[in-house]
């Protein structure tokens, strides 16, 4: 199969779909990899080394998308982009359409497949595609909570590691998954007073184990929503209900409640967002105040630390493309395990239930889908 990989062109976002490895592995089994210049120059891969494993250098983004077959990436593709795409190709990216209506017109008005990192599912039906960068997102969003704190940012002023004699700072989780671990683990680590809250009691169990009750737990209703907010510096909003919008759990009536300067950082914001008040931002211009509370909603985090994200996402989404690759679709979704619900658009219509409910569109029958060609 002819794989293509574009150069990012989201706003400070320097991801790249392959790393120089993948391409080595890819092109070993047979296949032709095309890669746009400087795809990968701003993260320590240039073209060169792309040249050395096995690559073919393309001079623009346009000539990669008329060129390959599937189209490798990191990011959703913009709208241009989903205007280079048709009916005979595969796209295989992180997608977040519940939270995109523009770009799911474009996509189905393109005719192509569309195959979504963040609603593949392993045997277990975790998300291996998504919790590579989950994980990144989550250490992160301490990192960028902890500086909007700081008052040349508009923050209150808390160190949340506190000092000798001075309180630590709080810091509120929303969501136990992997983004909500890996906040914590970074934020109890610096010294901070965390406490996470999840509607899944087995999980509370495995968070209380795992930190051996050094992190507080709660079960997530609204009125521990709102106390917990209201004593919060720090708010990390981290909830994931797969393919599907965001629910909004931190309402602008909840923000009086806060002490003024302090922050939320929305790592569901790809997803539309857990806090009333966000709209997502970017890497240039990453913060905003709403009625005196400082918003982090950055759409595309891990891309601030996008060598190791790189590395990491690669890791994961190899054995996918190799399948895929080497299968063709149809076949990978029928024979990969959890790969089929990865599956968004095909053909101008919809095999993503939570898509479709986000935009009131018909839902296509996936299996009726396989079963057949």
């Amino acid at each position: 199969m002819r794989i293509g990989v574009p150069k990012e062109i989201k706003v400070h976002e320097y991801r790249v779909g392959l790393t120089p490895m993948g391409v080595r592995e890819l092109v070993a089994q047979g296949h032709e990899v095309l890669v746009q210049s400087n795809a990968g120059s701003a993260i320590g891969y240039d073209d060169e080394a792309y040249r050395q494993s096995g690559a073919q250098l393309v001079a623009d983004a346009e000539a990669v998308f008329r060129e390959a077959e599937m189209i490798v990436k990191v990011k959703e593709p913009q709208l241009n982009e989903c205007g280079w795409l048709s009916e005979d190709q595969l796209l295989f990216t992180y997608l977040h359409l519940a939270a995109d209506r523009p770009q799911t017109d474009a996509l189905l008005a393109s005719g192509c497949t569309a195959i979504a990192y963040e609603t593949v599912e392993d045997r277990h039906g975790g998300l291996p595609l998504l919790a590579p960068m989950s994980e990144v997102a989550g250490r992160m969003a301490v990192q960028a909570g902890a500086h909007c704190l700081e008052k040349e940012q508009g923050g209150r002023g808390v160190l949340l590691c506190g000092v000798p004699g001075v309180s630590p700072g709080r810091v509120v989780i929303v969501g136990g998954g992997v983004v909500g671990s890996q906040a914590a683990r970074v934020a109890q680590g610096m010294g901070a007073q965390v406490t996470i809250l999840d509607k899944s009691i087995p999980r509370l169990r495995e968070l209380d184990d795992l930190f051996g009750g050094r992190v507080g737990t709660l079960y997530s209703t609204g009125e521990n929503i709102r106390q917990q907010v209201a004593q919060a510096d720090l708010v990390i909003g981290a909830v994931l209900v797969p393919g599907a919008r965001a629910p909004k759990l931190v309402t602008r009536e909840m923000l009086a409640l806060m002490p003024r300067g302090a922050a939320l950082v929305d790592v569901a914001i790809d997803q539309g967002g857990c806090f009333e008040t966000s709209h997502p931002t970017t890497h240039a211009d990453p913060i905003f105040e709403v009625d005196g509370i400082v918003h982090y909603c950055v759409a595309n985090m891990p891309g601030a630390v996008a060598r190791t994200s790189t590395l990491a996402l690669t890791n994961a989404t190899l054995p996918y493309i190799e399948a895929l690759a080497g299968l063709g679709w149809r076949d990978a979704l029928r024979r990969v395990p959890g790969l089929a619900p990865g599956l968004n658009v095909h053909a101008g219509q919809l095999y993503c239930a939570g898509v479709a409910d986000a935009f009131g569109l018909e839902l296509g029958d996936l299996q009726r889908l396989l079963a057949t060609g």
